[in-house]
């Protein structure tokens, strides 16, 4: 990996733009990768034909990452999106990506990365600001998160709303190798391969944890269709971590909703689960009808 040297990657650092087409084989690569078959994606929707799904572009930050400050033990902390216009099959649009923030907290210090997409007019269509972790100290020893780690004290997080108006969810679904290598690929890292988890100081295959965002916005979009790709927004933070093999489920309580303009929006509650109700991401997200 090649990367700046760590007291250069400040707020401000630009790493510049590039063109990217949106064609039919990206769609049905990630719908492989998730298993999200919306026909939305190959035929007919409400914005005149095929839209891409609405994180299709979930993993640009990491086009490359010479942003990083190191790469063993690092972690997706965070993630934040808004969502403007959708992205239809057939267009280029174009992403940059800058750094807007850097903090250390605990053991652990942030870099925060804003990828923007803009459409062939200019506008803004989405995005996303992704918080990096990465460990102070990298002679730790051992693993840098074992699979114990969830079941200690602090790393619950429970699902207690006071007013919830409606629940969603997704079907369970089961993270296996072809997903990850799909995900993650095509070269070989911690986020398909075992052995290369293993060098980085994890005892398995780590999910990346864009993949888990995509169910939500499975959910979102499954829910909510034109007014989660115009309007979406979402805010959530990675607190476990999701390994290979497991089984996950999405879900959602919609907790309020509010006047705006002509529409309302509806105000979430979010989480990723596993079959135990171990929660691994949570946070909020909401969209308009």
């Amino acid at each position: 990996m090649t990367t700046a040297r760590t007291d250069e990657i400040n707020v401000g650092r630009y790493y510049g733009e590039r063109e990217i087409a949106i064609t039919p084989e990206l769609v049905q690569h990630y719908a492989d990768s998730v298993q999200d078959f919306n026909p939305w994606y190959f035929g007919e929707s409400p914005f005149g034909g095929p839209v891409a799904p609405a994180l299709i572009l979930h993993s640009e930050v990491y086009h490359t990452i010479d942003w990083y400050l190191s790469i063993f033990g690092n972690l997706h902390a965070r993630q934040e999106w808004e969502l403007f216009a959708p992205i239809m099959v057939g267009d280029t649009v174009t992403a940059r990506r800058q750094i807007i923030d850097r903090y250390t907290r605990r053991d652990r210090e942030y870099v925060v990365n804003e990828t923007t997409i803009y459409g062939a007019d200019g506008r803004i269509l989405n995005r996303g600001r992704t918080h990096q972790s990465f460990l102070v100290r990298t002679d730790t020893g051992g693993d840098v998160v074992d699979k114990k780690r969830e079941k200690r004290s602090g790393r619950s997080f429970e699902a207690e709303d006071e007013n919830v108006l409606e629940e969603l969810s997704i079907a369970e679904k089961e993270i296996t190798l072809e997903m990850c290598q799909k995900f993650s690929g095509p070269h070989k890292n911690y986020h398909n391969d075992r052995e290369e988890a293993r060098k980085l100081g994890f005892p398995d295959i780590v999910v990346q944890g864009m993949m888990s965002l995509c169910f939500i916005s499975e959910m979102m979009t499954g829910r909510f269709g034109e007014g989660w790709f115009s309007g979406g927004k979402m805010n959530v933070a990675l607190v476990n971590v999701l390994w290979q093999g497991e089984r996950v489920t999405a879900r959602g309580n919609v907790t309020e909703e509010a006047a705006e303009g002509s529409r309302k929006r509806f105000g979430l509650r979010v989480w990723c689960e596993k079959a135990d109700a171990t929660k691994f991401v949570v946070g909020s997200a909401s969209a308009a009808e």
